[in-house]
């Protein structure tokens, strides 16, 4: 079903590259407003505001770091300007750093807590001042949190606390017609796993051995183009439906 998230005005966060830019585009592709939030990749941001300009759709970037109370609050009503309402915040901006327990560090901790977990609760904090009843939060978790991933302690917990607040603010949002849901895709091969040579580790050869597909999801898994995926179909849900725990995006493991 084309255009379910025509002109509704949504910010995805972390949507310079990897499965967030797919998000955006995705979004754009199904008639969304789109803000590309950025923390530092200015470059990268343009390039998928000109790809969803050139197809016709409408995007801009805004630079915030989501760790940021400053910055994260800034970046909500530059939307507001934009498009004169936020219908739809994407959670997508992240980090993750597998090391085994015996690395475990408070500095370690810190850095996945302030961003995949503080840093959520941030943005919807700030961006439900703009969003009107009827509005979608979507926050990307992970499937860690199902089958366990070893030697990735810390960003196992942080994924799991994102589990927690997503169904802790579906309730505390339901009265004002605000759905929050989850998304639990696999690990995915984005530019940050090529470039940290994921797949060239022991864990992460073990990691796509794990699934029935001997092989990690893709961008296009969770996002498919001019198909349904779990985002559009979760932020374009009609304004009376309720939220659910998990979409869950795991390429048949």
């Amino acid at each position: 079903m084309p255009d379910r998230l025509k002109r509704k005005a949504a910010v995805a966060t972390g949507a310079s590259k990897g499965l967030g830019a797919a998000i955006a585009r995705g979004f754009a592709a199904e008639g969304a407003l789109l803000v590309v939030n950025y923390a530092a990749s200015k470059d990268a941001a343009d390039r998928v505001v000109a790809d969803v300009e050139a197809a016709g759709g409408k995007a801009v970037a805004v630079k915030a770091d989501i760790r940021d109370p400053a910055e994260v609050e800034a970046l909500f009503p530059e939307a507001n300007r934009a498009y004169g309402r936020v219908d739809v915040l994407v959670n997508n901006a992240g980090v993750y750093d597998f090391q085994p327990l015996e690395n475990l560090s408070i500095e370690l901790f810190r850095r996945h807590m302030e961003l995949n977990v503080f840093g959520y609760l941030l943005a919807v904090k700030e961006a439900v001042k703009h969003m009107p009843e009827g509005g979608g939060i979507v926050n990307m978790s992970s499937t860690v949190t199902i089958f366990g991933l070893e030697n990735a302690p810390v960003y196992t917990a942080s994924k799991g606390a994102i589990d927690g607040l997503t169904r802790a603010l579906s309730n505390e949002l339901a009265p004002r017609k605000i759905r929050v849901n989850a998304i639990k895709p696999g690990v995915v091969d984005t530019e940050g796993v090529q470039v940290g040579g994921f797949l060239k580790t022991d864990f992460g050869r073990a990691a796509a051995a794990r699934t029935p597909l001997k092989r990690l999801g893709t961008t296009d898994d969770v996002t498919p183009p001019r198909s349904s995926s779990p985002p559009t179909n979760l932020a374009g849900r009609p304004a009376n439906s309720s939220s659910s725990p998990a979409a869950i995006a795991d390429f048949g493991s």
